[in-house]
């Protein structure tokens, strides 16, 4: 049986059991922790639990690793650009998500050979001046046949918004932390 891709998608830097069950299930997570050394132990932890509540687990910027553990598929984040993803298209079920701010990173990720791309900051996070917006976000999009995601910069006032995007989903971090959250 084949899982529908979801069009939500939660980036977690820990494993937290009780957090992460509260959490839609039609939610997919992206497992991204770049400072500390992965803990497998834990890791296996989360794709048990992942796996017996049907959802899809992806693991960022580690494609060795995502395949050995038969993960969903992996997560290439903008500023990893190497080129040799391309053999991976053989796998049955694994996905490769990466991540653009423009349109040189979405030709990049195109070249890697991506099923989607995060486009991101979609809003303005952390009162960065660099974020899209709709309009430059629309125009972006329509530069690829990959499928789009929506990343950056969700919140209660703004996830209705997500209407007027030419994305499948979205995805964050901080919007899937609150009690809000879907």
């Amino acid at each position: 049986m084949h899982k529908k891709i979801t069009t939500a998608f939660y980036f977690i830097s820990n494993y937290d059991k009780n957090h992460i069950k509260n959490i839609d299930k039609n939610t997919s997570i992206i497992f991204r922790n770049y400072q500390d050394k992965l803990d497998l132990k834990k890791f296996k932890e989360l794709k048990n639990f992942c796996k017996s509540s049907n959802r899809r687990l992806f693991l960022a910027n580690n494609t060795k690793l995502a395949l050995s553990l038969k993960l969903d598929g992996v997560y290439v984040p903008s500023f990893n650009k190497n080129i040799n993803l391309l053999s991976l298209k053989n796998k049955k079920d694994f996905l490769i998500l990466g991540s653009a701010h423009n349109i040189k990173e979405i030709r990049q990720k195109e070249r890697q050979g991506v099923d989607i791309i995060f486009l991101s900051p979609v809003f303005n996070v952390l009162k960065s001046k660099k974020y899209l917006d709709i309009i430059k976000f629309n125009l972006l999009s329509q530069a690829t046949n990959k499928k789009i995601i929506a990343l950056g910069g969700f919140n209660n006032s703004n996830i209705k918004k997500l209407k007027m995007l030419r994305a499948e989903g979205f995805a964050g971090i901080s919007y899937f932390q609150k009690k809000t959250a879907p």
